[in-house]
């Protein structure tokens, strides 16, 4: 039987972020996994960003959401402080950075296309 994954206090995850078990993800980016789909590519996961990490500019084939959980992330728009949620739409493009660091729970629909 499939158990719910339940996760409370997440806005308090950075206090206890270095009990979980993070995977590299990215050039200083770290991946929790919570739930992946690898039939529709579809992924949940908490990433934690370390101070400067970047992720270079890409497109979004499809909705990616992001909640914001500690420490602030900015793209091409502007910057979203811890409670911020950002929907990336179906099309949109940016870069990400995250100048102090942070820790975001993030749900795409499939992966992010890297430009060349």
């Amino acid at each position: 039987m499939n158990q719910p994954i339940v996760l409370n206090e997440l806005f308090a995850i950075a206090s206890r972020q270095d009990d979980l078990p993070w995977q590299p993800f990215r050039d200083g980016i770290e991946i929790y996994s919570l739930h992946q789909n690898l039939t529709t590519r579809s992924h949940t996961a908490l990433l934690r960003y370390q101070p400067g990490a970047t992720v270079p500019h890409h497109q979004h084939p499809a909705t990616e959401q992001i909640l914001v959980l500690a420490g602030a992330q900015q793209d091409d728009r502007g910057v979203y402080p811890a409670g911020t949620l950002v929907i990336n739409t179906p099309g949109s493009h940016h870069r990400v950075a995250s100048p102090e660091g942070c820790i975001v729970l993030i749900t795409w629909e499939q992966p992010v296309v890297l430009d060349d």
